[in-house]
């Protein structure tokens, strides 16, 4: 079976592709957008980046590469935030969203997360969709843990602001963080929602189509119209944004479940093309997750592979 090497794919999403080792850090441009007083989006190589900066210091949602850590502090002091980074909420495991845990760590920033990440970053392990999507993933060094984990919700009190820290179980893994900016009608999905088309559904790492489902649809109902949402990848979106997302993966589900029910076996789902109808919008050419992998993910969804929930256990 044909296998993808996930840090290519995701940088192919969003910068240049070259394995994390060969990429060019200096050439890399932090960009920023301000989407509310002191709440700032940080784009650069790796995940989205949400900065809620203040007299208290710098809150940051996941923190990219390594490899831009100053990068990202020398945009926040371009932005005027002096204080240092005092606070990072790692969305999920995936080191496009974590690898810059040690450099602001080492500065003095406590790393948050919830209790399933810290495992599988300190053990490693296979991180993949049960089918075509896969790879092993290095264990973290100790500095880059998180030292503040919790079971179902977490409040950060900084700067004025109540940041709402969410665990929705089993979705693009099994320890992801939805970030609310309440006050500022701005919230932080990581890779539940993604904006480069079908999403990567880390089935190994505890992920699954029904808890992306229900992760979305839940941040539908808690957010008051006018929210931003700002995806793992790519742009800011609004409600209705992800509320197509939604329909999408409700819709492809209901066509795998189908098929299964109809006695179909993956391949035979993969020959027929049976979520073609969406590959157009969600399976552009290049694109991380094609049309035969977002049914390997749906479909090991709802038919776990052997020992697929272990992942980095």
């Amino acid at each position: 079976m044909r296998q993808r090497l996930l840090v290519l794919c995701i940088l192919a999403a969003v910068a240049p592709a070259l394995p994390a080792q060969e990429q060019d850090y200096s050439k890399v441009q932090i960009k920023s957008e301000q989407l509310a007083p002191s709440l700032y989006l940080l784009q650069g190589v790796g995940g989205n980046v949400a900065a809620a900066t203040g007299p208290d210091g710098v809150l940051l949602v996941d923190d990219d590469f390594a490899g831009v850590a100053d990068k990202i502090r020398a945009t926040l002091k371009g932005l005027g935030a002096d204080q240092p980074v005092r606070f990072v909420v790692n969305t999920h495991y995936h080191f496009d969203h974590t690898d810059a845990n040690l450099p602001f760590a080492q500065g003095g920033a406590v790393i948050i997360a919830h209790d399933n990440l810290r495992p599988r970053l300190e053990r490693g392990g296979m991180a993949g969709n049960g089918g075509s999507i896969s790879m092993e993933t290095k264990a973290a060094p100790a500095g880059a843990l998180p030292t503040v984990t919790y079971a179902d919700e977490l409040t950060v009190h900084v700067n004025g602001m109540q940041v709402r820290v969410h665990h929705y179980p089993r979705a693009h893994t099994d320890g992801d963080s939805v970030v609310f900016f309440p006050s500022a009608k701005v919230v932080h999905m990581g890779d539940i929602y993604v904006r480069y088309g079908f999403p990567f559904i880390d089935v190994q790492g505890g992920g699954n189509v029904r808890g992306m489902i229900g992760a979305c649809a839940d941040v539908i109902r808690a957010v008051p119209a006018g929210t931003r949402i700002i995806p793992g990848h790519g742009e800011v979106a609004s409600v209705e944004d992800l509320r197509e997302y939604l329909k999408m993966l409700e819709d492809t589900t209901a066509v795998v479940a189908g098929a299964i029910k109809a006695g179909k076996s993956l391949e035979q789902m993969k020959k027929e093309k049976v979520l073609g109808a969406w590959s157009d919008r969600y399976a552009k050419p290049k694109a991380f997750v094609d049309t035969d992998a977002f049914t390997e993910s749906v479909y090991y969804s709802l038919n776990p592979p052997p020992r697929a929930v272990g992942g980095a256990h």
